[in-house]
């Protein structure tokens, strides 16, 4: 018997992540791009990780979600390079990227704007100590866990210490509020608490709240510092937490062997990257022309400094628009969420009088396969650039391969990006984002089962948004939900929500059409919409 080629080897591995036939996915693989053949964000991420941990084999994340043919880019795959040691513990470390950015934050805007929240409702019979040895089994696995922030002479450091457990706190009492919602309210008594409950000195950034709800149902709440997770991490420690409660009820033994941490897995997140300087001015080149910045505040005057206070409305979705958009996804060959990018870009195009637009889009900024289990501040949003033009398909592609394009720069800083665009800073806004997305959904499911328990997952809001207007997508497949966060300062309640109202009708409108239906031809632009935008030199 022939042995496979590492090409077939990692065909294969790619049609059990899409879903496909093993036998008919080389003949498309040979001419479509891995979006077109049914792969997205999610699957993506899965086929690197499978190709690294089963065949030693390292696959570009940016190219398998690029116009190239899949058996290309897989083609292109080499061998993992070796793992490098870390820093033993307590030594003084530099920090990531993306703790920098995180702590400054902290500095200019307080700590509730930079505290997540991620919480699980807990139907079923709560084993406490079982619990507890979940939590000190993933504290000895992961390096981001046990770090720990400190001033320098020269800047902040960090630390990972020996051992640290993450801290369970009981919450006898969450407050009053939330509007009748009493996992709203814990969010609520959570985020006025945020300096408290990640700011200790000398303490990870971190905790676990545990709290009662009606009817024995518990709800558990991951609360974490920008400078030790993403949302990435958050998913991915609660995927590991809820499997380790499994092991742990049934008196399996919990894996408590070193991941490998940041330092380890990812010397790209420190290093500079060769030629940045270039790739920057590459990447400026593509994107100039379009906006620097879409004012959303309709002639209002805009504070003189954003203000990170933010506010937040739920977007639910109809299954039968869901179905549509999944048809329409299939039908012009890309992943849903390209489709839901693409209805946002309409929609504030419309609303602002624009052909061509910005959108922040958040993306794994994870180097290597070892990365993908590693918590860490690894995500970066980055300018997309949208054009709201051609028919239906060729625009819902054209996103789909800029999104693609803009995910292999993710490691280029934002700040640096806007220097080569000519764009002055602007404390009165966010550069180069102010309007951003994120899809969510396949991080997650919306429903886990881990012993006697059922989790379902809740995203908290700390009451703070990095953009004027950001939407995320918090569940698809069942009882479908988008989310809405903005900036009162620059967008009203009342604007903010028609700005969700249109969302719908763009994406209604952009799934009722026929492939080749212009998109110009879609909507109407909102009455009283003007050109606000500021064109990039």
């Amino acid at each position: 018997m022939l042995t496979p080629t590492p090409l077939e080897e990692l065909l294969d591995l790619a049609a059990d992540v899409i879903g496909c036939d093993r036998r008919a996915l080389p003949a498309g693989a040979a001419g479509s791009p891995f979006i077109t053949l049914g792969g997205g964000l999610a699957q993506a991420v899965r086929l690197q990780a499978r190709a690294g941990r089963q065949l030693g084999l390292a696959v570009d994340l940016a190219q398998l979600l690029g116009p190239a043919p899949l058996a290309d880019v897989l083609a292109r795959a080499v061998p993992v390079p070796a793992a490098v040691p870390g820093p033993p513990a307590g030594a003084v470390r530099a920090l990531l990227p993306g703790q920098r950015a995180a702590l400054a934050a902290e500095r200019a805007a307080g700590a509730g704007a930079v505290c997540r929240v991620l919480s699980a409702e807990l139907a079923g019979p709560l084993d406490a100590g079982a619990l507890r040895r979940v939590l000190a089994a993933l504290g000895a696995r992961h390096e981001g866990l046990r770090t720990v922030f400190a001033d320098a002479p020269h800047g902040p450091v960090r630390r990972v210490l020996a051992a640290c457990a993450p801290p369970l706190v009981t919450l006898e009492a969450a407050g009053a509020g939330g509007g009748g919602d009493p996992v709203a309210a814990v969010h609520g008594y959570l985020a006025a608490r945020a300096r408290q409950l990640v700011g200790r000195p000398g303490r990870p950034p971190l905790v676990f709240a545990l709290g009662r709800l009606a009817g024995g149902a518990h709800l558990l709440s991951f609360v974490y510092h920008d400078a030790v997770a993403d949302s990435w991490s958050a998913a991915l420690l609660w995927q590991e937490l809820l499997a380790d409660y499994d092991r742990a009820v049934h008196r399996r033994p919990l894996v408590r062997g070193l991941r490998p941490g940041p330092d380890t897995a990812g010397r790209a997140l420190v290093a500079a990257r060769p030629g940045r300087l270039r790739a920057a001015a590459e990447r400026a080149e593509r994107l100039r022309g379009f906006p620097a910045a879409v004012d959303l505040t309709e002639g209002a005057p805009r504070p003189a400094v954003f203000d990170v206070h933010g506010e937040r409305l739920h977007v639910g979705l109809d299954v039968r628009l869901r179905d549509a958009a999944d048809a329409t996804a299939r039908r012009a060959g890309v992943p849903h969420g390209t489709v839901l990018l693409a209805a946002w870009a309409l929609a504030v195009g419309r609303r602002a009088d624009l052909e061509r637009l910005l959108v922040g889009c958040e993306v794994p900024r994870r180097a290597t396969a070892a990365l993908l289990g590693t918590p860490a501040p690894c995500s970066a949003t980055v300018p997309v650039g949208c054009e709201l033009q051609g028919g239906v398909d060729y625009f819902l592609r054209g996103v789909a391969c800029a999104f693609s394009e803009a995910l292999g720069c993710a490691d280029l800083d934002t700040a640096e990006l806007a220097r080569e665009l000519g764009v002055r800073p602007d404390r009165s806004r966010p550069v180069l984002t102010p309007v951003t997305f994120a899809a969510r959904d396949e991080l997650l499911p919306a429903r886990v089962r881990a012993g006697d328990l059922s989790a379902r997952f809740h995203h908290g809001h700390a009451g703070a948004v990095t953009a004027d207007a950001a939407l995320t997508v918090l569940r698809w497949r069942e009882d479908p939900l988008l989310r809405l966060e903005f900036a009162p300062a620059v967008l009203s309640r009342t604007r903010a929500v028609r700005l969700a109202g249109e969302l719908r009708g763009a994406l209604a409108a952009l799934t009722a059409a026929s492939p080749h239906t212009p998109v110009e031809d879609l909507l109407p632009a909102p009455a009283g919409a003007r050109d606000l935008a500021l064109p990039l030199p």
